[in-house]
């Protein structure tokens, strides 16, 4: 397990003085990615191979949103390890050690040359330190678009500010650029997202919104290719 300590600074409010779930999830993600660190079999390997862990999904539960300047921790492990995959827990706890938010991630090895998925071999993936699966409702990975008919929205450039330094689109970013789109005062309970083909400098994201009594669902695509699929609960 590898964990990080934050305080909710003016920078990540909103404007009710509430953490912002885009800043939740950098918080998510910095801890994800420095966990690597408590790992020195694992980082020595993907190194020596030329390789990166890529989020392929997450599922986020918001059990409460902290405020201005609440003391947070933020945790991450690994709780199962395939060749090609890993799955893990983040989770962000207040200063009384209760959640605000849950989340499972599943990431997807690749060779960051080709960027095509490499296989971790298993005396690497014997060495690692697994931690029990934590407890919150698991849903699928994959989330299915409606049949009906969306609403396409305005196309998005993906700018230099939003590429993190595996040169694509970071994986907060899409969840800001569909929150974008909810309805006026939707309060998010719940996000499930898809990665499929990452985005990167210059191209230009298509929204499509669909919505109903349970969700709201926003497709980003390029071209003929949905890039990402995020649904709000």
């Amino acid at each position: 397990m590898y964990s990080l300590n934050y305080k909710v600074t003016t920078s990540t409010c909103d404007s009710e003085g509430r953490l912002k779930l885009y800043s939740a999830l950098q918080m998510m993600q910095d801890c994800s990615e420095m966990w690597i660190d408590s790992e020195p079999n694992v980082k020595q390997y993907f190194t020596e191979q030329n390789m990166a862990q890529l989020l392929a999904a997450r599922q986020v539960e918001v059990i409460r949103v902290p405020e201005y300047k609440e003391e947070l921790t933020v945790t991450t492990s690994v709780y199962g390890m395939k060749p090609m995959f890993g799955f893990r827990n983040t989770f962000i706890y207040d200063a009384e050690g209760h959640p605000c938010y849950k989340t499972w991630s599943m990431g997807a090895f690749v060779d960051k040359s080709t960027g095509k998925l490499k296989r971790v071999d298993d005396k690497t993936i014997a060495s690692m330190s697994l931690e029990p699966q934590l407890e919150m409702t698991y849903k699928d990975r994959r989330i299915i678009l409606p049949k009906t008919e969306g609403e396409v929205q305005k196309p998005v450039n993906v700018l230099r500010a939003d590429i993190d330094y595996n040169r694509h689109m970071n994986n907060a970013n899409y969840v800001r650029v569909a929150m974008e789109l909810l309805p006026e005062g939707f309060e998010v309970r719940g996000v499930r997202v898809e990665y499929r083909v990452a985005a990167k400098l210059g191209d230009i994201l298509i929204p499509t919104v669909f919505q109903s009594e349970e969700s709201v669902i926003v497709s980003l695509a390029i071209g003929n290719e949905v890039s990402a699929i995020i649904e709000f609960i």
